[in-house]
């Protein structure tokens, strides 16, 4: 049942809103692609349309989308990312958020989020982006991918009206922000590309008001939206779930040239962002895969993105699968770094010395993190206090 709350229980609840299991679905049709996407017959679970799922009518947390466009019929096209979503009147999007209402297109997921809470933006993950300051993080549900392994599939897989949610419209998130004393605010844990309206609209304001915008995402967007975007971008971390697309699609459901695309926009717009890289055991974790990544990376974006490995555990659809062995996380580490990559991390591995910062020119100990802490901070105004090198990143 959904609930909206008020200040009191927001704070008792910073921690989270709590999740309900999400009902099955039924009525859907087949993925909007292309008829060349499709043509090796590659088995992957790319996700679907929900035929006649809309409500019947809008609810207070709803916006019209940012960019679609109308077609015959009273059909519509959402144009934030590559899924390409065309719905008829009374069809919900591949990532349940969207709706055509009577040949109008609306986000229902805006000013509802279903998980609220007061991170370390270390967290995200981002080591090299104001360390040691607070990130103000929201979700609503949904999701472009089917990634097999989600860890938040709960939120992701779930239609907005399907979870409790938080009544916290774009002012309020940035007036909360501000209270907690939040650097910044984090659009993340489901895919914040699904809310984009509400992402947007409450990044502006967080602008405006001097709050730092993070964006942590599968990066499967288009480069209209993606630009609109970066107007008010402080920060990413982008999941590069593998370099393979035939992976992408089978362990993702999505393609990888929309991924490579969002990292060179960002780039290009002068973005800070850090990669993720999940090694998942049987499908992530082929060396001359990672070199060849390593060489795109060097190519197109330069050494000085950091790229982190963070470590599976056998989750949601892929719970027979065994952990990430640590001599896996550290080889690939290794070889990032031989092939050239400046800042290379080994994550979810508490305490491991792979966490830590090192300057690239010199190789000394520049920040060392025990989980969220760091004891041991050696830059200074954005430089190695030893060399004085210049270190990558947002320091201020």
């Amino acid at each position: 049942m959904m609930k909206a709350l008020n200040r009191r229980q927001f704070i008792s609840c910073s921690c989270g809103a709590a999740y309900l299991a999400v009902a099955g679905s039924a009525g859907a049709a087949l993925w909007p692609f292309n008829k060349e996407d499709r043509q090796d017959g590659a088995d992957d679970i790319r996700g679907t349309i929900f035929k006649g799922d809309a409500p019947e009518k809008l609810w207070k947390w709803h916006k019209e989308g940012f960019s679609y466009v109308r077609l015959k019929n009273s059909r519509v096209m959402c144009k934030i990312c590559p899924n390409r979503c065309t719905l008829s009147p009374g069809d919900r999007s591949v990532c349940r958020s969207k709706v055509n209402m009577d040949g109008t297109l609306y986000s229902l997921a805006y000013g509802n989020p279903c998980s609220v809470n007061i991170d370390p933006v270390e967290k995200k993950p981002l080591y090299h982006f104001k360390p040691q300051t607070l990130a103000f993080s929201i979700a609503t549900t949904g999701c472009s991918f089917r990634c097999l392994n989600c860890q938040n599939w709960e939120i992701s897989q779930a239609k907005p009206h399907e979870v409790d949610h938080y009544d916290l419209f774009p002012a309020k998130v940035v007036e909360e922000a501000e209270k907690a004393k939040a650097a910044s605010i984090a659009y993340t844990y489901s895919e914040a590309t699904t809310y984009y309206e509400y992402m947007i609209d409450t990044a502006r304001l967080a602008r405006e008001a001097g709050i730092a915008n993070i964006w942590v995402s599968n990066g499967y967007i288009n480069t209209p939206p993606l630009l609109e975007l970066c107007k008010v971008l402080d920060a990413a971390n982008v999941n590069l779930k593998s370099y393979n697309d035939a992976i992408y699609r089978k362990l993702n459901g999505g393609r990888l040239h929309p991924i490579l695309n969002t990292f060179k926009t960002m780039h290009e717009q002068g973005v800070h962002f850090e990669m993720t890289n999940l090694v998942v055991p049987g499908y992530v974790d082929d060396p001359e895969m990672l070199k060849k990544m390593c060489g795109w990376i060097l190519e197109n974006l330069g050494p000085d993105y950091p790229l982190h490995f963070l470590r599976f555990y056998p989750l949601y659809k892929l719970s027979r699968l065994a952990p990430t062995p640590l001599s896996t996380l550290e080889s690939f580490r290794a070889i990032a770094m031989e092939e050239g990559i400046h800042y290379a991390y080994v994550g979810n591995i508490p305490g491991h010395p792979g966490s830590n910062t090192y300057c690239h020119n010199c190789k000394k100990l520049l920040i060392k993190r025990v989980g969220y802490t760091l004891p041991i901070m050696n830059i200074k105004e954005g430089r190695c206090t030893f060399c004085d090198t210049v270190i990558p990143g947002v320091w201020d």
